[in-house]
């Protein structure tokens, strides 16, 4: 286990130095943020003094190379914009983040394993087919109409929910959470939703996929010989094997959910790391944007890290091929 731990880290050195190399070439070879941040009116000194404040006046290999050496030390740079360090500000957002993705993991989870399992138990029912029609719905809607069409039903129709910000929140472990009050569930609940719908269609496919897969297999038909009731059946015998697949997917598509809920956090107003990210690309406030990228990268490897255990803990072939390794 040692050794699979050291080789594990090593491989995520490998990737998060390839990942900085990609990342800082991509955002510092697009545009000049001298550009956006000075007046227009500015002379040519005033540019080439901001060029340099900035450190812009420097070969781009020995930018690089500033940016790495200060990187090892857990400094992404200073914000153009805000005048303050890039890594604190995504910090500073990132609780909001997390809490927005887990609410709709949590969802996904909560609802798409059992509509999965029942389509795929019930396949050739109206039900089941009722179940892969609503999830072929949660596939092909965008993301952002999904988002205003729940405002406009809940928020401005309805008015049962508010339309956007996060609402009250309070500390936990020194960390400002809302879900802890009821206003915070409130403004919770909608952008949770509308994140999680895609999420859920994708579990809901796997899932049912991976019922009637597990459903043929013999331990299950002789589990039911035996005379077992259906429902040890498919709480004990079945479920644990269609969780395989399905942690591993769940598990890269939470480092996605964190990534890529912009144009949620956009639709909502939700005070998190995309929103931010959106504001730093349109001032080209370079240091911010590879922040977050780097920030991202570093929680892909640690959620496929998490997912290469769960599956040792949950098929034990894994494990034994290992130790043979």
């Amino acid at each position: 286990m040692l050794a699979y731990l050291i080789r594990r880290a090593m491989q995520a050195a490998v990737a998060v130095l390839v990942m900085a190399v990609l990342v800082f070439l991509g955002v510092y070879a697009v545009g000049d943020p001298v550009d956006i941040l000075i007046s227009p009116e500015a002379d040519l000194a005033e540019i080439e003094e901001a060029r340099r404040r900035l450190g812009l006046d420097r070969p781009l290999i020995e930018q690089f190379g500033i940016f790495l050496a200060n990187a090892l030390r857990g400094d992404l740079g200073r914000s153009f914009v805000h005048n303050e360090p890039a890594l604190r500000l995504i910090l500073e957002r990132l609780p909001a983040t997390l809490e927005l993705a887990v609410a709709a993991m949590a969802i996904a989870i909560l609802l798409g394993i059992p509509l999965g399992m029942l389509a795929g138990l019930r396949h050739d029912r109206p039900s089941g087919k009722a179940i892969m029609a609503g999830s072929i719905l949660g596939f092909s809607l965008p993301n952002f109409w999904q988002g205003l069409m729940l405002i406009m039903l809940f928020a401005v129709i309805l008015g049962w929910l508010p339309a956007g910000g996060r609402g009250e929140t309070v500390p936990l472990f020194g960390v400002e959470v809302s879900f802890l009050t009821l206003n915070g569930l409130q403004h919770l609940l909608l952008p949770a939703v509308n994140l999680a719908i895609f999420k859920t269609a994708l579990v809901i496919r796997l899932t049912r996929a991976g019922t009637r897969e597990v459903m043929l297999q013999d331990y299950v038909k002789f589990a039911r010989a035996k005379g077992l009731s259906e429902r040890r059946v498919v709480l004990v015998h079945m479920l644990k094997n269609i969780l395989i697949p399905v942690v591993t997917v769940l598990g890269l598509e939470f480092g996605s959910v964190v990534a890529f809920a912009v144009v949620t956090e956009t639709v909502f107003a939700w005070p998190g790391m995309g929103k931010l990210l959106i504001d730093s690309i349109l001032n080209l406030d370079r240091p911010v944007v590879v922040a977050y990228l780097m920030l991202i990268v570093l929680v892909f490897i640690l959620v496929n890290f998490l997912v290469d255990v769960l599956y040792t803990l949950l098929d034990p072939r894994v494990r034994l091929a290992e130790r043979h390794g």
